[in-house]
């Protein structure tokens, strides 16, 4: 589609007409050398209405040659002026981009077998890959960045746009890998510094999935808060875990014992951080939370669009300059 990008410079159309019209006409010096006596007899000959005179006073002061090739100057350089572009098919913008930070606990608790999956029991740290995998796919235009912790917090795979090398690495994870007791309030001090370096000031989200409590590491749950909060970072808590794990008594019979999951720092930090605290007490659960903070993150900007622009003003400048330079020569030979 073409487009002037400023119409109104079509008034300077008129320009030359109006100062042709209301400035005098030059008159060389050698204009009076020669003096006809009979010129005005001639006119008045020539000239046989008040029409005529007047079509004929037009035409000696607008419609000359030179008039007429300078006007046609005037005109290419108006219209590079108006600036005439073209304008393509509109094209919708990506959602705007989040930096989001999975900080998922790999302790050996996460070995539990108490998620079900095609009627078959699996341990947490599976379902955890297989759901956390799914939504790493359907973040298109996030980044996304991977800390595993357990006695310590390992940053995996930094924030990146590389969505296949993060999800590599979470499948290639084993519990156990990072210790045996769980640093938490480490685990999101790390998080909060890899965050630090993000240019995106008010998108930066951590999600923060463990099945235990803050059991080790230098950083406690409050001072890890109050860090988030000076960060501006959401945080979202999912807790991972059955209320109660079953276990085997020495005859066999099935006995139930309670889960370490602290729940109640985990709504605190989710609470704090103007985020959500979860809990996942199956598969089924756990793809729904994902679910759920896929949609309270989803993009900003999902109806705008943009078009590209071409500018198209060089060709009736190039019009303009070869017209002006054909006059010129044309006036040198003549």
């Amino acid at each position: 589609m073409n487009h002037f990008e400023n119409p109104e410079m079509f008034w300077l159309l008129l320009l030359p007409f109006l100062y042709r019209w209301i400035m005098p006409r030059y008159k060389s010096p050698q204009a009076d050398a020669l003096q006809i006596p009979f010129t005005k007899d001639i006119e008045i000959i020539t000239t046989h209405s008040p029409l005529s005179r007047k079509l004929s006073w037009l035409k000696h002061r607008f419609f000359t040659v030179s008039f007429f090739w300078l006007y046609l100057v005037w005109i290419f350089l108006t219209l590079t002026a108006a600036r005439p572009q073209w304008i393509g098919e509109p094209v919708r913008l990506p959602g705007l981009s989040r930096d989001i930070l999975l900080v998922t606990d790999i302790s050996n608790s996460m070995l539990e077998p108490d998620f079900i999956l095609n009627r078959k029991y699996i341990d947490r740290l599976t379902a955890v890959k297989l759901t956390a995998a799914d939504f790493i796919k359907k973040r298109a235009d996030d980044r996304i960045g991977l800390i595993l912790f357990g006695t310590r917090a390992y940053l995996q795979a930094p924030i990146t746009f590389d969505k296949k090398s993060v999800q590599d690495i979470l499948f290639n994870t084993d519990a156990g890998m990072a210790g045996n007791s769980t640093a938490i309030g480490d685990a999101l001090g790390l998080a909060l510094k890899t965050l630090r370096s993000s240019p995106n000031k008010d998108k930066k989200v951590i999600i923060l999935m463990t099945d235990g409590e803050n059991n080790d590491g230098s950083l406690s749950i409050a001072q890890a808060i109050r860090l988030a909060k000076q960060e501006n970072v959401k945080i979202y808590t999912i807790g991972v875990g059955s209320d109660n794990i079953m276990g085997m008594s020495l005859f066999g019979i099935q006995i139930g014992r309670s889960s370490g999951l602290d729940e109640k720092s985990l709504a605190e930090i989710a609470e704090a951080t103007k985020g959500t605290y979860f809990r996942a007490k199956d598969t089924s659960s756990l793809e729904q939370i994902y679910q759920e903070i896929d949609n309270m993150e989803t993009s900003q900007n999902d109806e705008q669009y943009i078009r590209e622009i071409k500018e198209l003003f060089y060709w009736p400048l190039s019009f303009a300059l070869m017209l002006a330079t054909l006059l010129f020569l044309y006036q040198r030979r003549k």
